[in-house]
């Protein structure tokens, strides 16, 4: 009897836990392991390998893999994995600062038009309407023709139109929640409008924003390499894992390690991104009981 008794605390303390792991998709920890595991390498990687991706060797250029070069040289005798690494750091940091700052201005547009409506709503969703039907592309020519390329130009043009899907998903969800009782009860008693903010309307928002910014994150990645590939974004001799797909296409047949790493490294970690924002996204849409 003492025995179950001292092991009710307990079973309490790993309630919550198990019930957040249990309202989890497969693909939310898949996710998060794949994606944990990647940062952990971009982050510790300049520490833990010596090689300076710069370094040119013509003598070992286009080697294969082995104990000194784990995924073999380029065509100027630079360690691969190091630039694997240092450039997934300019990839990452690039989507992840255009994800930021997207959901920040779609966010706070969002919710300024389902909150005050009128005329602000009526032209901030067309705003939404026009920019979205413009692919992130067609944007990234265009202000690469009038300022050049570089990492700034490259992240306004991810920023101009991907604020838009939360502004959008901002906007319904405040609708929703501006409907409710409490929201009312809250005024009537007085609140201010950004103690209503704070407490009732952002903490709404957090799980499907979470959602979505995992899911567009992903998006970002592929679309921050494609450009690169395309040379509008990071250019040479800064590594780029868009760059080094381009810079392998001409030695495909002799080292194919050279577009393996990079293209694999943009899929792994754009699906697993996309696997958390997934996971997310069933939790949020499943019934509970």
């Amino acid at each position: 009897m003492a025995a179950e008794l001292s092991l009710t605390p307990a079973r309490r303390d790993i309630g919550p836990l198990r019930r957040f792991l249990a309202t989890r998709h497969w693909t939310f920890a898949a996710g998060c392991t794949i994606f944990s595991i990647v940062l952990a390498i971009l982050l510790a990687g300049p520490w833990l390998w010596s090689l300076d991706p710069a370094a040119q060797n013509i003598v070992q250029r286009l080697k294969p893999p082995s104990e000194t070069y784990w995924l073999g040289t380029d065509n100027l005798g630079r360690d691969v994995f190091a630039r694997l690494v240092e450039g997934g750091r300019f990839t990452v940091t690039i989507a992840a600062v255009s994800v930021v700052i997207s959901v920040v201005i779609g966010v706070a547009v969002g919710i300024l038009a389902g909150r005050i409506g009128g005329w602000f709503e009526e032209i901030s969703m067309r705003l939404v309407d026009l920019l979205i039907a413009i692919p992130d592309t067609v944007i990234a020519i265009f202000l690469v023709a009038i300022f050049g390329p570089g990492h700034v130009t490259l992240i306004v043009a991810l920023t101009i139109v991907g604020w838009t899907p939360y502004a959008r998903l901002a906007r319904g969800l405040a609708l929703q929640v501006n409907a409710m009782d409490y929201i009312r009860a809250a005024e009537v008693l007085g609140m201010t409008r950004r103690f209503i903010l704070i407490r009732h309307f952002l903490p709404n928002l957090i799980r499907p924003i979470s959602a979505v910014t995992f899911l567009r994150f992903g998006h970002k990645l592929i679309t921050v390499g494609g450009l690169s590939y395309l040379g509008l974004g990071v250019q040479p001799p800064a590594p780029d894992w868009g760059l080094m797909l381009a810079a392998a296409q001409p030695y495909l047949d002799r080292a194919p390690m050279l577009m393996i790493a990079p293209g694999l490294a943009i899929f792994v970690t754009a699906l697993s991104v996309t696997w958390i924002g997934h996971g997310l996204e069933i939790d949020r849409t499943r019934p509970h009981n």
